[in-house]
C-alpha cells in the first residue's frame, strides 16, 4: 500500500509539474476602474493593458497568441419584437423575450474569433457578437426557422446604437508580451457594475484570463434624479407631476395678457 501511494503521489506531483511547465501567466489592469457620468458626458475610453510573462520552464509553442477582451455591462432584459399586417395595418405580432442580456459588449481582438478556437470554445466564453448567450424566458412561441431573424435584430439594433461592437486587430502588442487596446464607451452606456475579461490563447486552447470590474455611474444631478427614479418612484413621480404644474402656472404668469 505504501508503495502503491508513492506511486501514485509521484504521478500526481510529475502531472502538477507539467502543467506548470505549460503555463503562462496573463497580468492585465485598466486606466481607470470608475467611470463618471456627469450632465455633459458624451461618452469616454478605456485602456486595458497587461502583459504575458512566462518563466524558464514554459514551454515553447509554433503557434502565436492570441487576445481576446471582453467588457460586458449589467444584465438587461430585452424583449425583439416583430411587426406584421393585420386588417391592412402594421402592429406588434410575434415577440421574443430575453433574459440577462448583457447592457453592454464590446470585444477586441486580435485576429477574428473563428480563427482563435473551435466554436465550442468560443460559446463557452462568449468571445464574439454571434457567440453571446442569450436566454430566452419562459416558452418561445417564435418558430424555430425564425429564432435566427430575431437574433439578428435584437444584434443589429444594439450595433446600431454602439452598445454592442467586436473589433478585429484592435489590440496592440507594444513588444513580444506587452499589449494595450482603447475601448469606446459611447454617451448612452448604461450604468452599473461592469466585467473586463482579458483572455489568452494559443493554437485554440484557453492558456489563462484575468478579470477587473469596472463601474460606471452618474453624479451630481444626474445621480440624483437616476436614484429617485428607480429607488424611489412614486416620490419621483409626485415631484415631476408638482414641477411641470409649477412650470405651467409660472409660463400663464409670465406670457399672460392683460
Amino acid at each position: 500500500m505504501r508503495g502503491l501511494a508513492g506511486a501514485l503521489f509521484l504521478a500526481v506531483a510529475l502531472l502538477a509539474g507539467a502543467g506548470s511547465a505549460k503555463a503562462e501567466n496573463l497580468i492585465a489592469a485598466l486606466s481607470s476602474d470608475r467611470v463618471k457620468i456627469e450632465s455633459n458626458f458624451t461618452g469616454t475610453e478605456i485602456v486595458v493593458f497587461g502583459e504575458i510573462s512566462r518563466d524558464a520552464a514554459t514551454v515553447a509553442r509554433a503557434d502565436p497568441y492570441d487576445l481576446a477582451i471582453i467588457v460586458t455591462g449589467p444584465p438587461q432584459r430585452v424583449t425583439v419584437r416583430r411587426k406584421g399586417r393585420l386588417l391592412g395595418v402594421w402592429v406588434n405580432r410575434d415577440a421574443e423575450d430575453y433574459r440577462k442580456v448583457p447592457g453592454f459588449y464590446a470585444a477586441h481582438l486580435t485576429r477574428s474569433a473563428v480563427d482563435m478556437a473551435t466554436r465550442v470554445v468560443l460559446e463557452r466564453l462568449q468571445i464574439g457578437l454571434h457567440n453571446i448567450n442569450l436566454p430566452i424566458i419562459g416558452k418561445s412561441n417564435v418558430p424555430f426557422s425564425d429564432r435566427d431573424d430575431f437574433r439578428d435584430a435584437f444584434l443589429r439594433l444594439r450595433i446600431q446604437n454602439a452598445l454592442f461592437a467586436e473589433r478585429v486587430h484592435s489590440i496592440q502588442f507594444l513588444s513580444d508580451n506587452l499589449f494595450r487596446t482603447t475601448i469606446p464607451l459611447p454617451s448612452n452606456v448604461p450604468v452599473g457594475e461592469y466585467k473586463v475579461t482579458t483572455y489568452l490563447l494559443r493554437g485554440g486552447a484557453l492558456l489563462a484570463q484575468q478579470e477587473q470590474k469596472l463601474t460606471i455611474a452618474k453624479t451630481g444631478f444626474e445621480q440624483l434624479t437616476f436614484s429617485l427614479a428607480h429607488r424611489y418612484a412614486p416620490i419621483y413621480g409626485a415631484a415631476a407631476v408638482m414641477l411641470a404644474l409649477l412650470t405651467g402656472w409660472l409660463a400663464g404668469v409670465v406670457f399672460r395678457r392683460d
